[in-house]
């Protein structure tokens, strides 16, 4: 018995094998006959052209065509092209998990497991299996040393309050930043609107993205981030400017950033390619090496000066609680500081 049984487990392997690799060779046929993919994401420009190129170096002769900007414009631009009949978005991506809820209920993003992403933690997969958590950062605060001492610096959010500060913090904006609709979202859970309320007398200069707080910290302009994508203030602090990263002791929000193909995708093949190859181990590594950014993927190994997400305090966001508190928020933030 034992002497026909691995001889036959032996052949299914191999025809397990021979099959996957028969699919994988027919979609690289098929999105090369295609020609390229249309991206429309708000990773960093940096970032997501490298993951481009790491692709396009792969795939020769298929094209990732990278539209990038903030996840609140990602998702106006792809409403405006369903309302208006355009088909050109293959693969959408931002950082406000709400966005693939409103997708999903309206039939706009196709159902597709990436093979690596199929045993992905349940914060980083949609349980129907329409988006994945293609990465993840923190929103934390941060500080310049050189003009604020380590005994003074804010170690958690109510520390922000403080009348010192007033004039002296930077505050990206949630109606362009998926990472800070997250973030206040989660803080709103933990301190409610009076925080905002009282945070916003701190007269707090405005930026866009949640990676603009990084430079104005390093500059000096503003010395204390007051959120801000931990990734990006990482990246800054590691070319040598002069950034440190708290990490607050009542928790960080934890944002994870989905990825979905587009129901009516111009390039179905090339978009279910470049899906398969961002979840690769190597596409997760890269993220993680080079961009700083924490990933779904159970393999991949993280910089270590880097702590685990293990270790810290999180703050989770429901995808569906932060779809219904996006008009809420954005108006509220909007009245409180004043942009």
């Amino acid at each position: 018995m034992k002497k026909i049984f691995v001889p036959l487990l032996a052949a299914l392997i191999l025809s397990s094998v021979s099959l996957a690799s028969a699919q994988d060779a027919s979609l690289i046929e098929a999105a090369k006959k295609e020609g390229k993919v249309v991206w429309y994401t708000s990773l960093a420009l940096p970032s997501s052209t490298s993951l481009a190129h790491l692709f396009q170096n792969r795939y020769k002769g298929i094209e990732v065509e990278v539209h990038r900007t903030g996840s609140q414009r990602v998702l106006q631009r792809v409403m405006q092209e369903v309302s208006a009949g355009i088909k050109n978005a293959d693969i959408v991506h931002t950082s406000d998990a709400g966005h693939f809820v409103l997708l999903k209920q309206k039939g706009l993003v196709m159902k597709y497991t990436p093979a690596a992403a199929a045993g992905f933690s349940e914060g980083f997969r949609d349980r129907d299996g329409f988006f994945y958590g293609m990465r993840a950062t923190l929103s934390v605060i941060a500080h310049n040393p050189k003009v604020v001492a380590e005994k003074d610096a804010p170690k958690g959010w109510k520390d922000l309050l403080d009348p010192k500060w007033k004039g002296r913090m930077v505050t990206a904006h949630p109606t362009y930043s998926g990472i800070i609709m997250t973030h206040v979202a989660a803080i709103l859970n933990l301190h409610g609107w009076d925080y905002f309320k009282e945070l916003a007398k701190n007269r707090l200069h405005l930026v866009q993205s949640a990676n603009d707080p990084a430079g104005v910290v390093a500059s000096g302009e503003r010395p204390v981030g007051a959120n801000g994508a931990e990734y990006f203030y990482y990246k800054t602090m590691k070319q040598g400017n002069p950034v440190k990263i708290v990490y607050p002791k009542e928790g960080a929000p934890l944002i994870v950033s989905p990825t979905a193909i587009a129901k009516d995708a111009p390039h179905p093949n090339a978009a279910k390619l470049f899906t398969e190859f961002i979840f690769t181990k190597e596409a997760q590594q890269m993220l993680a090496d080079r961009e700083g950014l924490y990933t779904g993927h159970p393999d991949v190994s993280y910089p270590k000066d880097k702590p685990r997400l293990k270790d810290l305090k999180l703050l989770a966001v429901d995808p569906q609680e932060l779809e219904e508190k996006n008009a809420e928020i954005k108006k509220r933030f909007v009245e409180f500081f004043g942009a």
